[in-house]
């Protein structure tokens, strides 16, 4: 299998700036950092500009996210496809470049329908190089070093978003339609300018190349055929839930259901910036072994059963309090995205054929790309219509997800320690 100079770095040793010692991780990384400030800046704007500029209600918003992401489950596994079948350099440049193209059309969607589209495409590109990014990790390293690599790349997707995000803050301070098109264009044009950098990705990436004359040869079970993996895929999507609870749960129940001031949303988004920055790499040592990722899943979902809990409470009490416990449900909230991500990281790569690389991690993107998809709905669904109720409900799915992802890890465990 190939190595690559991470490997050489004893697990000790595998800090942060030890990890971008690695060529290709740091070219992936300095990328992934220019892209994700584009991310920021769009994350934090797309939303209010879609409700206040443009006159969209909440449930339409509901729907262009549900849609765009069901778009991104199919997406997904094609990009991861493609990956093991033409050049995943090219593959990604182009992917990421028509995302920025696509992110910087977003201003111009002046109805539901327009937004929808724009919406899709860019979704649906983005899943597919996120399925061809993860493919490139698990060709460009092995082990330990490829749980390292997603933690790593993780940690600087966190930096750049709250980069972005602040950046954004200048638009929000403005208030004006041109101020928030002039920044999405911006995002746009800097997601552009991260695929040029990705050019210099080595030619080690790539799929081998097949031989016509072994082209009977035999690549393992299809990721579609091994109920196990599809199983694991499923569960993680839907603790990947947590991620949309996030993004639209907690900014909608801190605004409407809260004595909280709506700064307090910001301030959440640094808590869980600042959490994955410092503690997403150590904690995601030793993953790569099933059992201990089924174990830090399963703590991960025990963690997020409580911060919604913590959530539900901030209802009704006084703004000193409701302060207070949203802060702790926020912190709880990263530790178990953190846990929950690392476990998952490693039982994706670990339980994958090695043999389909691209096929296996874009049949994993797609448990993500579900995730994002029902979490609209879901949230809508449970938190928004039903308060404390609909969050009892959210700590129970996040709750069972892990312990199905904490069964599989341990009989994977059995079964290879009895083989």
């Amino acid at each position: 299998m190939t190595t690559s100079h991470a490997e050489t770095i004893p697990a000790p040793k595998r800090t942060l700036r030890a990890a971008l010692s690695d060529p290709t991780l740091k070219i992936l990384a300095s990328a992934i950092l220019v892209s994700t400030v584009g991310r920021g800046i769009f994350l934090t704007l797309t939303v209010l500009y879609f409700s206040r500029f443009v006159g969209l209600s909440a449930v339409e918003i509901a729907v262009i996210l549900s849609v765009s992401s069901g778009v991104g489950v199919a997406t997904s596994y094609i990009g991861g496809r493609l990956a093991d079948r033409f050049s995943a350099r090219r593959l990604l440049v182009g992917m990421v470049a028509v995302q920025g193209l696509v992110i910087a059309s977003y201003p111009f969607a002046g109805n539901f329908s327009t937004a929808v589209v724009i919406a899709c495409i860019a979704v649906g590109v983005d899943r597919g190089a996120n399925a061809t990014r993860s493919a490139i990790i698990a060709r460009a390293f092995d082990g330990a070093n490829r749980v390292n690599a997603r933690a790593v790349l993780r940690t600087i997707t966190n930096l750049g978003i709250a980069m972005g995000g602040m950046i954004a803050g200048l638009a929000l301070l403005t208030g004006t339609a041109d101020a928030f098109r002039g920044m999405m264009i911006s995002a746009g044009v800097v997601y552009v300018l991260s695929a040029l950098h990705l050019r210099r990705l080595p030619a080690r990436v790539d799929a081998p190349r097949r031989d016509p004359a072994s082209a009977t040869q035999k690549r393992g079970i299809s990721p579609f055929r091994n109920p196990r993996y599809v199983v694991l895929t499923v569960l993680s999507g839907i603790f990947g839930m947590q991620f949309g609870l996030a993004e639209m749960g907690v900014p909608l129940w801190i605004s409407q259901d809260t004595n909280a001031p709506d700064v307090l949303i910001s301030v959440i988004l640094v808590i869980n910036t600042l959490c994955v920055v410092l503690l997403q790499v150590p904690l995601s040592r030793g993953t790569e072994d099933p059992r201990r990722a089924g174990k830090i899943v399963m703590t991960g979902g025990l963690l997020m059963a409580i911060a919604c809990a913590l959530y539900a409470s901030a209802h009704g009490v006084p703004v000193i309090a409701a302060i207070t416990l949203l802060c702790g449900a926020a912190l709880l909230h990263s530790f178990a995205e953190i846990l929950s991500q690392a476990g998952a990281w490693g039982l994706s790569f670990e339980l994958a054929n090695p043999l389909q690389a691209g096929a296996y991690q874009g049949m994993f993107g797609m448990g993500s790309a579900l995730g994002a998809m029902l979490a609209p709905l879901v949230v809508t669904a449970t938190v928004v219509e039903h308060g404390a109720l609909g969050w009892t409900i959210l700590g129970a799915v996040f709750l069972a997800s892990a312990a199905g992802i904490a069964l599989i890890a341990r009989k994977a465990s059995t079964t290879a320690a009895l083989t």
